[in-house]
C-alpha cells in the first residue's frame, strides 16, 4: 500500500516544494530590486548635489568616487575601453577573470557583448556591461518552473495510472474472497463425508486411499484461506522453515510420478528449527509455486528436487528448491519473473512473478535464481 502512495505523496510534497521555493525567491527578487532602486536614487541625487555646486571649491573627482563605489556596489559586470580598444577600469569581474591574463580576459569581454550589445562613445571609447546576479537567476528561472512543472505532471499522470490499477487490483482481491467464502460449504460438506467414509473403511486397504483424500481436501482448505488473504496485510509471525520444508516435501513426494519416470522429492534441513518471521500462508504458496515449477521442468525425465533449509550466519534462512533438470536458459533468466513470461504451453506465467512479490514486498526478502552446476536453484532470502 505504501507503494502505491508515494507517487501521490511525492507530488503534494514537490508542489508544496515548488510554490514555497516560488514564494520565497519572489520576495528575494522584491528586495533585490528594492536594492537597486535605492542605489539608483542616491547616484541620481548624487549627480544632482554634484551639478548644483557652483562653488569654486566644488570637487566634482568626489562624485565620480561616489558613483564608482556604488556601481561596484550594484554587482554589475563592468568593462571601460578606450578609443584604442585598451582597458582603461573594470568593476565586478569574477575571480577567474584576470585583466592581465589577456586570453580569459577578452574572452569574458566577448561573453560581455553578448549578453548586452556595449555602449560606444567614439570620442571617449566602450562600455562593455553583463547582466547582475538577479537578471541571470531570473533567466533560468522560467527553465527551472517549466522542468518542474514537467516533473508533477508525470507524477500525476503516473499517480492516476497507479490509482486505476490499485482498483483494479482491489476488484480481484474481492473476486478472489468470495470465491473462497463460497469454496467454504462444499468443503466442510467434503470434510463430514470423508470423516463418515473413514469409520465405514476402516481397517480395510481403501483406508489409505480415505486418509489421502483427507489430505488433499486439508491442502484445498489451505488454498481457499490463501485467496481470503489476498489484498490483506501479511502476517507477521515465527516460522519454522524446517518444518515447513520438510511438509511440503513429504506431501509432494507422495504424489510425485512413479510409473513412466520417477521423481523423487526430499527434504534437507539441520534437524533442529530455523525459525524466520514471515506469513506461514503466503511462504507455503511461494515454495508450492516453486516446487511445482521443478517437478515440470523434469519434463518426462527421471530426476530429483530437494527442498532445504539452511540458517544464515546473519540470522534468518535460506529456503531452496533445487532440481537436477535441464536448467534455465542464459537468456531467459532475466525474463523468468516477469508477469506473464512462461516457457510452458497452458501456463500462465504468474507463479513466480507473484513468488518475488510474496517474498520481496511481503515479506521484505529475495527470491532469487542461484548458480549451480546442474539444473536450476531458487533461493529464497528470509529474515529471522
Amino acid at each position: 500500500m505504501r507503494r502505491r502512495r508515494w507517487p501521490v505523496v511525492a507530488m503534494v510534497l514537490g508542489v508544496l516544494g515548488l510554490l514555497g521555493w516560488y514564494v520565497a525567491y519572489t520576495q528575494h527578487v522584491v528586495t533585490q530590486l528594492r536594492a537597486a532602486a535605492g542605489g539608483q536614487g542616491r547616484m541620481y541625487a548624487r549627480i544632482y548635489e554634484a551639478l548644483q555646486d557652483t562653488s569654486l571649491n566644488a570637487d566634482p573627482t568626489i562624485a565620480l568616487l561616489d558613483l564608482s563605489r556604488q556601481i561596484r556596489e550594484s554587482g554589475l559586470p563592468l568593462v571601460l575601453t578606450d578609443k584604442n580598444g585598451r582597458v582603461s577600469a573594470t568593476a565586478n569581474l569574477p575571480t577567474h577573470v584576470v585583466p592581465e591574463d589577456s586570453v580569459s580576459f577578452w574572452r569574458y569581454l566577448m561573453e560581455l557583448d553578448r549578453e548586452n550589445p556595449p555602449i560606444v562613445e567614439p570620442a571617449v571609447g566602450a562600455v562593455h556591461f553583463g547582466d547582475s546576479a538577479i537578471v541571470s537567476g531570473l533567466r533560468y528561472i522560467p527553465l527551472l518552473q517549466a522542468l518542474g512543472i514537467v516533473l508533477l505532471l508525470a507524477f500525476g499522470i503516473y499517480a492516476l495510472v497507479e490509482r486505476g490499477r490499485a482498483e483494479r487490483e482491489k476488484v480481484w482481491a474481492g473476486m478472489a474472497r468470495e470465491a473462497a467464502h463460497q469454496l467454504g460449504t462444499p468443503l466442510s460438506a467434503l470434510a463430514g463425508w470423508i470423516e463418515l467414509l473413514a469409520d465405514t473403511v476402516q481397517g480395510t486397504t481403501a483406508s489409505r486411499a480415505v486418509e489421502g483424500m483427507g489430505q488433499d481436501l486439508q491442502r484445498l482448505e489451505r488454498v481457499s484461506h490463501r485467496f481470503e488473504r489476498i489484498g490483506r496485510p501479511p502476517r507477521d509471525e515465527r516460522v519454522d522453515a524446517s518444518e515447513l520444508v520438510e511438509r511440503l516435501a513429504g506431501y509432494f513426494a507422495m504424489r510425485a510420478p512413479t510409473l513412466a519416470r520417477t521423481v523423487t522429492i526430499r527434504s534437507e534441513h539441520p534437524g533442529v528449527p530455523v525459525m524466520v518471521r514471515g506469513d506461514l500462508v503466503l511462504l507455503e504458496w511461494v515454495l508450492e509455486v516453486l516446487i511445482k515449477n521443478a517437478m515440470d521442468a523434469l519434463g518426462g525425465r527421471n530426476g530429483e528436487v530437494i527442498v532445504s533449509a539452511t540458517p544464515l550466519p546473519e540470522g534468518g534462512a535460506r529456503i531452496r528448491v533445487q532440481d537436477d533438470g535441464p536448467g534455465v536458459p542464459r537468456k531467459l533468466r532475466k525474463r523468468i519473473f516477469d508477469a506473464g513470461f512462461t516457457t510452458k504451453d497452458r501456463g500462465w506465467g504468474i507463479g513466480l512473478s507473484l513468488a518475488r512479490r510474496i517474498v520481496e514486498e511481503n515479506h521484505d526478502g529475495r527470491l532469487i535464481l542461484a548458480e549451480t552446476d546442474r539444473g536450476a536453484a531458487f533461493d529464497v532470502i528470509l529474515h529471522g
